[in-house]
């Protein structure tokens, strides 16, 4: 009897793998966008990027081509923000968890003495455009990082969320703008969002809206950036308060942010509010208005953060 029960047993665990490993063989479809987090720096009218290949990482294959353009898809990622995205394409992958997608851009050129890459440049309010060099766009490619599952016969909607505010800066002391693309990858069916009004901001000033992981938030963060950094580094988000005082986080992963309300002008930055513990939901959108007092609770000039 016992030795009855032990074929049974045995030939069920050999029933259940195999069906485990059944259903994890087949593939699934990814659609993949292309999003982004607005700009802060004021005169700033576009960024625009060329992209020509896209591959994703495989624990088996290694960097696997997803897509490879004949003509670079060009994009201005200021046209993108608050929720707005634009479908790269659909891709059939194999059944699995991925971790990583990798864009490449053009080979840099160089023009009086300026290195860019194609397709790659700012473009100012008075219509100007100035160009920008992408360190290793070309040959490794930057990285969007975050976990996300292919299903059998099923469907999984992502989003690349290009953060310009963290990834237009200064190269050292030369002064020339170059893009450091700082990516992650949002599965569309977890993401959520906060939207709201600022009221009591000085209209004459930059009003912004940063996201953080609740808890995470330092005064140094808005102290002067080192060295081809941004401020407020570890924002997850942000988001321009506009001139009817509308605000709007998009793509933002389950859980609870600390919104960090920032007023800047000619006499430095500051810090107006800091509102704890704004919880988000999958799918869902959290309606959070903010009222701003008359105190300024950190200011923050020439890279020192003082108490008021």
């Amino acid at each position: 009897m016992k030795k009855i029960l032990f074929l049974l047993a045995t030939a069920g665990s050999i029933l259940l793998y195999g069906a485990c490993e059944k259903s994890e063989t087949g593939s699934g479809t990814l659609n993949l966008s292309i999003t982004d987090a607005p700009i802060d720096s004021a005169g700033v009218t576009g960024v625009y990027i060329a992209i020509n290949r896209i591959e994703y990482h495989s624990a088996a294959e290694g960097w696997v081509d997803l897509d490879t353009f004949a003509t670079p898809l060009s994009f201005n990622l200021l046209e993108l923000t608050r929720g707005t995205a634009e479908l790269l394409g659909s891709y059939e992958l194999p059944t699995g968890t991925y971790s990583q997608i990798r864009f490449h851009l053009d080979q840099p050129n160089q023009d009086q003495g300026v290195v860019a890459n194609p397709g790659c440049y700012l473009e100012w309010a008075d219509g100007s455009t100035q160009p920008l060099f992408v360190p290793s766009g070309a040959q490794s490619g930057y990285k969007a990082v975050g976990a996300f599952h292919i299903p059998v016969n099923g469907t999984v909607d992502l989003t690349a969320d290009f953060d310009v505010r963290k990834s237009v800066v200064v190269a050292g002391n030369s002064g020339k703008l170059i893009l450091k693309p700082t990516i992650r990858l949002v599965a569309n069916n977890q993401a959520g969002s906060i939207s709201g009004t600022v009221s009591g901001y000085d209209t004459d000033a930059t009003t912004v809206v940063y996201a953080y992981e609740a808890g995470t938030f330092t005064e140094e963060e808005a102290a002067d950036p080192a060295e081809e950094q941004a401020r407020f580094p570890n924002a997850i988000s942000s988001d321009v308060v506009d001139e009817e005082g509308y605000y709007h986080l998009a793509y933002l992963a389950p859980g609870s942010y600390d919104l960090v309300v920032v007023g800047a002008n000619e006499n430095g930055v500051s810090v107006l509010s800091i509102e704890e513990q704004v919880g988000v939901e999958s799918r869902q959108n959290t309606n959070y208005d903010i009222v701003l007092g008359v105190e300024v609770e950190v200011e923050i000039e020439a890279g020192t953060a003082t108490e008021e």
